[in-house]
């Protein structure tokens, strides 16, 4: 009887599931660079967006989030996903200056689809806000709708960029 319950518990042992912790938002430096284009992100305004993949040391950082949800939309990846963080909007210093640390889970973020803002690569951008209050302050001034991460549309991040629009830069 005392064999059995040991192999009872090694064999529930081996089925218990690990579970991945995500790993803590790393502050954005000045000599980051967007993974897209490997241009600067400091350089370009607006929220930005880091994935973390595992066994990688360090995130990958998007100049935009919707370039960031579209690497999210896209099946090839080098990893597996550990963490998604976006910039927090409503607390961001400027559009200018989204701020450094300011990062919140993308997952538990609302986002504006559809505003009429250009990110920092000039597209239309997906802008992510902690508070859904702030989130509806925005979309009262420049439009769009609240949507959470997995609800973005494909059409939102994966279609082309159109370039006749006239897209503002929020102040």
């Amino acid at each position: 009887m005392k064999r059995l319950c040991l192999i009872a518990l090694i064999a529930l042992t081996a089925c218990k599931e690990e579970v991945a912790v995500a790993p803590d938002p790393v502050d954005l430096t000045p000599d980051a660079l967007s993974f897209f284009c490997q241009m600067n992100i400091a350089e370009h305004g607006g929220p930005k967006g880091q994935i973390h993949l595992e066994g990688y040391p360090a995130p990958l950082f998007f100049a935009q989030v919707r370039d960031m949800v579209a690497y999210l939309k896209s099946p090839e990846r080098d990893a597996p996903i550990t963490g998604v963080y976006v910039s927090d909007m409503g607390v961001a210093p400027t559009w200018q200056q989204p701020g450094i640390s300011n990062w919140i889970a993308a997952d538990g973020a609302t986002f504006v689809v559809g505003a009429n803002v250009a990110g920092g690569m000039g597209a239309r951008e997906v802008v992510p806000f902690a508070d859904p209050a702030a989130a509806e302050t925005f979309i009262g001034q420049y439009g769009g709708n609240l949507l959470p991460l997995a609800d973005i549309p494909d059409t939102e991040v994966l279609g082309p960029v159109d370039l006749d629009l006239k897209l503002e830069t929020p102040s």
